[in-house]
C-alpha cells in the first residue's frame, strides 16, 4: 500500500485582529495549539490564492473592523492507505477531530 500527502484546506476565523500580519499569525498559531499533540505531524501554514485577472499570488486573508478570516493550508503524510480518496478521508478524520468546528476541504492528494 502506499503513502501520500495530503493537503487541506481550513477558514479560520479571528477576533480582534490589528493587521493582517497579527491575523496570520495568531490563525497558525492557534491551529498548533489545537493539532499539538494529538496531530503534531501535520504542517501548517498560511494560504495563497491567485488573482484570477493578474495571475498575481495573494494571501488568502482579508481583516475588516477587526476581525479576520484567514485561509490555511494543512499538510499531513498518510501512510500505507489503500487509495488517495482512502488517505483524504483518513487526514479528513484525523486533522478533524484536532480542529472540532472548523470547516475543511481537501485539495490535493499525491502519492509518495
Amino acid at each position: 500500500m502506499p503513502d501520500y500527502l495530503v493537503t487541506l484546506e481550513s477558514a479560520w476565523y479571528i477576533k480582534e485582529a490589528k493587521s493582517l500580519d497579527d491575523a496570520i499569525g495568531i490563525a497558525i498559531s492557534e491551529a498548533g495549539k489545537r493539532l499539538n499533540p494529538s496531530a503534531k505531524f501535520v504542517e501548517v501554514e498560511a494560504g495563497m490564492l491567485t488573482c484570477p485577472f493578474c495571475d498575481q499570488t495573494l494571501s488568502s486573508a482579508i481583516v475588516v473592523a477587526d476581525t479576520a478570516l484567514v485561509g490555511l493550508v494543512l499538510e499531513m503524510k498518510v501512510f500505507r492507505a489503500e487509495s488517495k480518496e482512502h488517505a483524504g478521508r483518513i487526514a479528513k478524520s484525523v486533522i478533524g477531530k484536532a480542529l472540532r468546528e472548523i470547516p475543511l476541504k481537501l485539495l490535493d492528494v499525491q502519492e509518495l
